[in-house]
C-alpha cells in the first residue's frame, strides 16, 4: 500500500508509512490459512519493518481482526498504524448463513449494512474489542460503491445515509481525538470523488483500479482531485488481488 502526500491548504492526517499489510488473506478470503501460518506472516511483516496494518470486520467476518489483534495488542501502540472499517456490522446468530460469502472461514456472524452514526460507533467499539486495542488510527467507510451487489438498496441511497450519518460522525470523532483520520474504502474511484466533494475525508482506500493493467481512470480523474483536497490515498490490491503475480483471480472475483 502507498499514500499520496501532496501539498494543499487543508490540514489532514496522513499515514506516515509507505506500505502496509492488508487483512483480506488472513480473513481466509481465498483459502484456509491456519492460525500458525497467519501469525508467522504477521511476525515476518513486523520483522521486515511493516508498521501499517489494514483490517475490516468483513475480512473473514471478524477473523482477520481477531488475528491482527492477537498479534498487535502485545506491541507498543505508538509504534504502528492500524485502520479498520465501518458500514458492515457483525451480529452473532445461531442461524448465520455466510458459507457462500466466506466458505473458508465459518463464522457465527451475520452481516448488516449500517452507515448511520450509531452504526459507526457500534462498529468501532466492536472492532476495538476484537482487536484488543484502545484506538484506531484510520477508519474507512467500507464498500459504499457501485460494485457492491450486496447492498440492500442502491449505492447512491446508501451513500446518502452515510453522508448524513457516518461522515459527520467520523469527523466529530476525529475532532474529539478518538481517531486520527477517516475516509472511504472502495473498489472504484467514483465514490471517492463524491466524498471529496461532499465531506472532509483525510485518506481514502482504493482497493482496485490502480495497478499496472488498470489505472487510467484513477490516474487522470482521481489523483488530481486528491491532491487538490490535500487528502491521501491508500492503494490496495496493486497487483489486482494477485492476478498480476500469477493468481487466476482478477479484482477479488472468481477464477478468470
Amino acid at each position: 500500500m502507498s499514500n499520496d502526500t501532496s501539498s494543499g491548504s487543508n490540514v489532514h492526517y496522513k499515514p506516515p508509512f509507505k506500505f502496509g499489510l492488508g487483512g483480506v488473506p488472513l480473513g481466509n478470503e481465498f483459502a484456509v490459512v491456519p492460525d500458525k501460518d497467519a501469525y508467522s506472516i504477521l511476525e515476518a511483516a513486523w520483522s521486515a519493518g511493516v508498521r501499517y496494518y489494514d483490517v475490516s470486520p468483513w475480512y473473514g467476518l471478524g477473523l482477520a481482526e481477531r488475528r491482527y489483534g492477537g498479534f498487535l495488542h502485545n506491541k507498543k501502540r505508538s509504534e504502528y498504524v492500524i485502520s479498520s472499517k465501518v458500514g458492515k456490522l457483525l451480529k452473532a446468530s445461531k442461524t448465520a448463513k455466510n458459507s457462500e460469502l466466506f466458505p473458508f472461514s465459518p463464522s457465527p456472524n451475520d452481516v448488516i449494512f449500517d452507515y448511520t452514526s450509531s452504526g459507526v460507533r457500534r462498529s468501532i467499539e466492536d472492532s476495538l474489542q476484537r482487536l484488543g486495542i484502545d484506538s484506531l488510527d484510520i477508519v474507512f467507510v467500507h464498500d459504499i460503491s457501485p460494485d457492491n451487489k450486496l447492498l440492500p438498496t442502491s449505492w447512491q441511497e446508501q451513500f446518502d445515509i452515510a453522508a448524513k450519518g457516518a461522515f459527520p460522525e467520523l469527523t466529530h470523532m476525529r475532532e474529539e481525538g478518538l481517531i486520527k483520520g477517516w475516509g472511504i474504502g472502495v473498489n472504484t474511484p467514483e465514490p471517492i470523488l463524491r466524498v471529496l466533494k461532499e465531506a472532509d475525508p483525510d485518506v481514502c482506500l482504493m482497493a482496485s483500479q490502480y495497478s499496472l493493467i488498470d489505472h487510467k481512470n484513477a490516474l487522470n480523474q482521481l489523483f488530481p482531485e486528491v491532491r487538490r483536497k490535500n487528502a491521501s490515498l491508500v492503494v490496495g490490491s496493486s497487483l489486482n488481488a494477485g492476478f498480476i503475480s500469477g493468481s487466476p483471480r482478477y479484482n477479488y472475483g472468481k477464477d478468470s
